[in-house]
């Protein structure tokens, strides 16, 4: 099978790490472009993890190079910056996967949640990259916005049961993640002593998720729900966990329901007990648990947060867009014990 160039911008966070591991061992994808906002270094140099795996210069992200060099882009950029280069990118007949929030949201959303928006003339063509509901516009997309890690956790759990939530009443989603969700980059709440057995909400009814998560319901449901958002860091590396409750129209099984949903897709498992994160770390699976009480509904999924919720979504992307199969190259057995 033809190999297809590949780059990689914004190599030196956790998410450029886990797509380098990734990518590497794709039978289709070859990376042809390292980039980062410094350069002038080796790979590993910037990852000593990879000394003895895979080598190569790492070039100082510039969007006409990575055109000489490849057809398919990642980017692993904060917003802002991301869509500077998917923008020349695109012009540039270059496909592009894009991990930060700047394409995943309409753009009042965006402004309002995150900053101007310089680039509207893409946003609008721009898919939701969460496969199981937006697998046939990736297809033909050049670019795929990647969800964040909780709209996926959340979304994955809840947009089955649209047609039956009771829109009377809010939706309340109580979420867990790891630290490696926060970035590299250490901050008073990441620090250490700060997390280390301990764990606590961070921007409570207000997280930037929060709106994406509603927007995306009311994309697939046609229905504005109250989504009431909390989430809370775990003194984990990675994994992540969500809570939603909810009332229903009608008195269903929710597990049936949700195994005949979902029984052609190849990264769901409904399993018939609560959820744990060691399960799905290292892969690309949502696990979700139901259980119903009356009309009360409890949802309960898990993911791993820097690969079903970035990374590996990221490479499942690709492969869609590239006609290749969803499961080329993506990591299926978990990190247990």
């Amino acid at each position: 099978m033809k190999k297809i160039k590949t780059a990689i911008i914004g190599a030196s966070g956790y998410t450029g790490l886990e797509l380098l591991k990734i990518l590497i061992n794709h039978p289709v994808f070859e990376i042809s472009y390292i980039g980062n906002s410094e350069g002038g270094m080796s790979l590993c140099e910037l990852h000593p993890s990879l000394i003895g795996v895979f080598d190569m210069n790492v070039s100082k992200a510039d969007a006409k190079d990575v055109a000489k060099t490849a057809e398919l882009a990642f980017l692993a950029l904060p917003h802002k910056t991301a869509m500077g280069f998917a923008k020349e990118l695109l012009t540039l007949g270059v496909k592009v996967v894009d991990l930060s929030a700047d394409y995943r949201l309409e753009l009042d959303t965006y402004e309002k949640h995150y900053c101007k928006h310089e680039d509207k003339e893409h946003l609008k063509d721009a898919v939701y990259g969460l496969p199981e509901f937006f697998r046939e516009d990736i297809k033909r997309a050049d670019l795929v916005a990647n969800p964040g890690c909780y709209p996926t956790a959340s979304l994955l759990g809840l947009l089955p049961f649209c047609d039956i939530i009771d829109e009377r009443y809010p939706i309340f989603i109580d979420a867990k993640s790891g630290v490696s969700g926060a970035g590299k980059k250490c901050t008073s709440k990441t620090h250490f002593v700060s997390i280390d057995e301990n764990c606590f909400a961070y921007n409570p009814l207000k997280h930037r998720h929060e709106p994406e998560i509603k927007e995306k319901m009311k994309m697939v449901c046609g229905v504005e729900f109250d989504v009431n958002f909390v989430p809370h860091l775990l003194p984990l590396i990675r994994g992540e966990m969500c809570d939603c409750y909810m009332l229903l129209k009608d008195e269903i099984d929710p597990l049936k329901y949700l195994r005949e949903f979902y029984k052609d897709e190849k990264f769901i498992r409904i399993i018939d007990r609560p959820v744990d994160l060691k399960s799905v770390a290292g892969t690309n699976f949502c696990d979700i648990f139901v259980k119903r009480v009356g009309k009360k509904l409890y949802i309960n999924s898990a993911i791993d947060n820097i690969l079903k919720g970035s990374s590996s979504g990221a490479v499942v992307n690709a492969n869609i867009m590239c006609g290749l199969d969803e499961d080329l190259g993506i990591p299926k057995i978990a990190y247990v014990p």
